[in-house]
């Protein structure tokens, strides 16, 4: 039986450390509509509560920016993956900052919580942070500390109240109490601008990153090819892709935290074609589009829109 596809905007914005971010997601459908693309007529559209108005409201965890909300936020993204994923849907998430990633995890972690789950990382950034360990407190540097529990304590350099470490406990164990994802089975692409706490548990955990350099030398299908031969003890797999793990000289800069020297979008496109062909991926997500950044009008939008379609075109093929 075929999967039916399901779109998920999540434009909640309120971990990055810019603005804008919140329009990306309907960038993208006017993207869509500007181009004559039929992807969001043809496939459920689920728009989620954002909470992006605590940004209006003075931040109370210096660490972990509105913490507090992003728990809702995590909720929020986690019961609407685990229900469309029990249904047998595909759910595609599109959202603005990359920290709902933790959320979306751990509703297929909540779907599937016997099985063992692989998560992609398609980005320019490692987001192995934890209030521990953050030197700016925002939180779209955090999302998959959340889920592999380990808060890189070695590398400690914040002392946080007993309040924010009973949100950070809480915004852990969200969706599934405790690990969701074993760090031998995280996988990193195009990853290039790390800090130096970031290094160190990448470091410890062993952490795999196919960097620019190797996916262009291995070229996208056999990297895609040796990324699901890494993944292979999982049950399940995840691709998180943030749009900055492209090169903004050659897309744009419609995004909070461009680094240059990225991907192109068609070996993205090359890539995810070979990813989506195995049967273990299970939930697709797209972050980051910023169009009030944006150098080139609504450029990031709609290259985002010509990735999305190359992905459910893909999935309609298999």
């Amino acid at each position: 039986m075929e999967k039916r596809i399901k779109f998920f905007f999540n434009s909640s914005e309120i971990a990055a450390g810019t603005r804008g971010a919140s329009l990306g997601p309907e960038s993208i459908r006017v993207a869509a509509r500007k181009l004559g693309s039929n992807l969001f007529k043809m496939h459920d559209v689920h728009v989620l509560n954002n909470f992006n108005d605590c940004l209006d409201v003075e931040n109370q965890f210096t660490y972990a920016k509105h913490i507090d909300v992003l728990v809702k936020v995590f909720e929020n993204i986690s019961i609407v993956v685990s229900e469309a994923l029990k249904q047998g849907d595909f759910p595609i998430v599109v959202a603005a900052d990359h920290a709902s990633a933790g959320g979306t995890i751990a509703g297929i972690k909540n779907a599937y919580p016997e099985n063992r789950i692989g998560a992609i990382w398609i980005d320019a950034h490692g987001d192995l942070h934890s209030p521990y360990t953050t030197p700016s407190g925002n939180m779209h540097g955090m999302p998959l500390t959340t889920v592999i529990g380990d808060d890189n304590l070695p590398c400690q350099i914040n002392m946080l109240d007993a309040q924010t470490i009973r949100y950070w406990e809480k915004l852990k164990n969200v969706g599934f109490a405790g690990r969701k994802v074993l760090p031998e089975d995280l996988v990193f692409v195009a990853v290039r601008d790390l800090e130096s706490q970031e290094e160190a548990i990448i470091e410890r955990l062993e952490i795999k990153n196919f960097t620019v350099d190797d996916l262009r030398s291995r070229g996208p299908e056999k990297t895609a090819s040796e990324i699901l031969k890494k993944l292979s003890n999982c049950d399940l797999i995840y691709i998180s892709f943030d749009v900055d793990s492209m090169d903004p000289d050659v897309t744009s800069y419609g995004t909070g935290t461009p680094v240059k020297n990225g991907l192109f979008p068609e070996e993205v496109k090359e890539l995810l074609t070979v990813l989506l062909a195995s049967k273990k991926i299970v939930c697709f997500e797209l972050v980051e589009v910023n169009p009030c950044l944006d150098d080139k009008k609504n450029k990031m939008a709609e290259t985002a829109l010509d990735i999305l379609e190359e992905v459910v075109s893909t999935m309609a093929q298999n």
